[in-house]
C-alpha cells in the first residue's frame, strides 16, 4: 500500500524566523491534504502546537534553545561557553537525525516527499541528503550572512576539482553561485565532520564519500530558494541563482500571536467594539487596550526588542527603562513596551513599578502589565499580533528583526530601528533608504550599558529625535504608500504555489 507523501518543515531561531516558516506548512497542509505534513522547531515554540494541529501539521519539538547567550550564567569563560556551545549542537544534531529516521528510515520515499528549511536549519540540508529526499530552502529574510572574503581562494586551493566542478556548472544546476549565495556554511569543518562521521556522508555536499571526487555522474538542481520578502522593499540582483524566487512577506495569522487562547479567539474578528461585553479577554490584553485607548492627543509608540535580551545585548535593562522615562520627559509621547519574556527586563519593570509606588507614582497592575511614569508607559509581557497593534501605534522603535520590520510596513506605521546583529543592519539601512524610518540608532542610544545620567540623557536625546522624525508627513504618507501596495500580495500563499510547482517539476 502506498503511503501518504510527507512534507517535513524544519525552522529554527527565533519567533520572527519561525512563526513564517509555521505559517506555509499549515498553508500547504491545507491546501494539499493528501500529503503528510510534520513541523519541526524548538520546544520554546510550544504555542505553535495547537494552531498546526488545526491545520493537520503535526508538531514535533527539539530541546534545543531559540538562541544561545554567553553571558548566560554558563560559565565565566570564552572556553566553558564554547564547549556549552558545542554540547548543545551535538545534541541538537542528534535529535533532528532521530527525527528523521522517525520520519523517513522505515517508509520507503514516496515521490513527492520534501523537506523545506530556513537558514537556520541548515542540518535539514544533509538529512535530506541521507534519505535521499528533496530540499528546498524557505527564508523570511535575506541571507543574514556572507562568505569569509577568503572563502573562494581557500576552496579553490583545497578544493580544486570541486570548485571547477560547480563553476562549470549549467544555470538550472547546483552551482558556484548557490554556494556563495547562501551554501558556503556547508563546507565548514563543524558540518564536515558530522557529515563523515556521524551520518557517513562525504565531508563535502556533492562529493563521493568514497573517492571525495565531485560527483560528475550525477549534478542535482539548483535548490529552490523562496524568500519571505516583498519585490517592493528588497531590490533582487539578476547575480542571485536562478532558482531563488521573491514570494511576498510571509504574515502568520494574527490569532497565532496571542498569548491567551481566549483573546485568538476574539482575535479572529478583531478586538473591537464595547470591552464590557468581551470578557473572554485577559486582563493584561484589557490593560492594553485601555491604554490604547485612552483619551490623548497622539498615539502610543511601541517599543520592542523581541530576543535582543535572551541573546545578551540588552545588560542593563534598568538603563533601558530610564532612557524611556527620560524621553517621555522632554516628548509628549506615550510608550508601549513588550518585554518579550525576558526575566531580566521583567525584573526591572517590577522594582521600578514597586519604588514608584512607594515615591506615591501611581502605577496600575493587572496580571501581565503595568504603567509606569504617571501612566504613559505600558509595560506588557504577553504577545500581541503586531498587525492588529502596529495600526493602533504612531511608530514603531524595534531591533530591525524581519518579523518587525515587515508587520511595521504592513501596517504603514514609521519605524525606529535599532539593529543588534545579522540581517537587523541590513533591514535598518534599507527602512531608511525607503524613507521610512530615521538613519539606524546605535546600540547605546537605546540601551546604555552604564546606568548615569549623562548616557541616560544621551540616549533618551536620540530616541526623542529619531521619534521626531517619524512623525514628519512625508515619512507617514511613505509608511502608507508602501503598507498600499504590500495589500495587494499574498506571500504565504505564493510560497505555496511555488512550492507545489517544484514538485510537479520533479515528476
Amino acid at each position: 500500500m502506498k503511503s501518504k507523501p510527507r512534507a517535513v518543515f524544519m525552522a529554527f531561531g527565533t519567533k520572527g524566523d519561525v512563526y513564517p516558516v509555521a505559517a506555509i506548512a499549515a498553508a500547504f497542509a491545507s491546501d494539499q491534504e493528501q500529503y503528510q505534513v510534520v513541523f519541526i522547531t524548538h520546544s520554546a515554540h510550544e504555542n505553535l502546537r495547537m494552531h498546526l494541529r488545526a491545520n493537520q501539521v503535526m508538531y514535533i519539538p527539539v530541546s534545543s534553545p531559540p538562541a544561545v547567550s554567553p553571558l548566560e550564567h554558563y560559565g565565566s569563560t570564552e572556553v566553558t561557553f564554547s564547549a556549552h556551545k558545542r554540547e548543545i549542537t551535538q545534541n541538537h544534531r542528534h535529535e533532528c537525525t532521530l527525527i528523521f529516521e522517525d520520519i523517513f528510515g522505515d517508509v520507503p520515499n514516496v515521490e513527492g516527499d520534501l523537506i523545506a528549511i530556513n537558514f537556520f536549519a541548515l542540518e535539514g540540508w544533509s538529512l535530506a541528503e541521507l534519505f535521499q529526499i528533496r530540499c528546498i530552502v524557505v527564508a523570511p529574510f535575506v541571507v543574514p550572512y556572507s562568505a569569509p572574503s577568503s572563502f573562494e581562494r581557500q576552496f579553490r586551493k583545497e578544493l580544486p576539482d570541486l570548485y571547477k566542478y560547480l563553476q562549470e556548472a549549467p544555470s538550472h544546476k547546483v552551482g558556484w553561485k548557490d554556494v556563495i549565495h547562501w551554501m558556503w556554511p556547508l563546507f565548514a569543518e563543524e558540518w564536515g565532520s558530522w557529515r563523515s562521521l556521524d551520518l557517513k556522508l562525504s565531508a563535502f555536499p556533492f562529493t563521493d564519500p568514497v573517492t571525495g571526487l565531485p560527483t560528475f555522474h550525477e549534478r542535482l538542481p539548483s535548490p529552490l530558494l523562496l524568500y519571505g520578502f516583498s519585490k517592493e522593499i528588497v531590490e533582487c540582483p539578476g547575480y542571485w541563482p536562478s532558482k531563488v524566487r521573491v514570494c511576498g512577506f510571509w504574515f502568520p495569522p494574527r490569532k497565532w500571536q496571542f498569548s491567551c487562547n481566549d483573546c485568538a479567539e476574539i482575535s479572529a474578528s478583531g478586538i473591537s467594539g464595547n470591552l464590557n461585553k468581551q470578557n473572554k479577554l485577559c486582563s493584561a490584553h484589557l490593560g492594553l487596550q485601555f491604554f490604547i485607548k485612552f483619551p490623548a492627543k497622539e498615539l502610543p509608540v511601541f517599543i520592542g526588542l523581541s530576543s535582543v535580551g535572551s541573546m545578551g545585548f540588552l545588560r542593563n535593562p534598568r538603563a533601558f527603562l530610564r532612557v524611556l522615562g527620560t524621553a517621555l520627559d522632554i516628548s509628549g509621547c506615550r510608550f508601549i513596551l513588550f518585554s518579550a519574556g525576558y526575566k531580566p527586563l521583567e525584573e526591572a519593570i517590577e522594582s521600578y513599578a514597586k519604588e514608584a509606588s512607594s515615591c506615591s507614582e501611581q502605577t496600575h497592575w493587572s496580571n501581565e502589565g503595568v504603567s509606569l511614569f504617571g501612566g504613559r508607559l505600558f509595560c506588557f509581557c504577553g504577545s500581541v499580533p503586531y498587525n492588529w497593534l502596529f495600526p493602533r501605534c504612531a511608530a514603531a522603535v524595534h531591533h530591525g528583526g524581519s518579523g518587525s520590520t515587515a508587520a511595521a510596513l504592513q501596517a504603514g506605521v514609521p519605524q525606529v530601528i535599532c539593529p543588534f546583529m545579522l540581517d537587523q543592519f541590513y533591514w535598518a539601512e534599507r527602512m531608511f533608504w525607503l524613507g521610512v524610518a530615521p538613519e539606524p540608532l546605535r546600540r547605546e542610544h537605546l540601551v546604555p550599558d552604564k546606568d548615569e545620567d549623562f548616557y541616560i540623557k544621551e540616549a533618551a536625546n536620540m530616541l526623542v529625535r529619531a521619534l521626531d522624525y517619524t512623525q514628519a508627513s512625508e515619512v507617514k504618507a511613505r509608511a502608507l504608500q508602501i503598507s498600499n501596495k504590500l495589500s495587494n500580495e499574498d506571500g504565504v500563499s505564493e510560497a505555496v504555489r511555488l512550492i507545489k510547482e517544484e514538485l510537479r517539476s520533479c515528476q
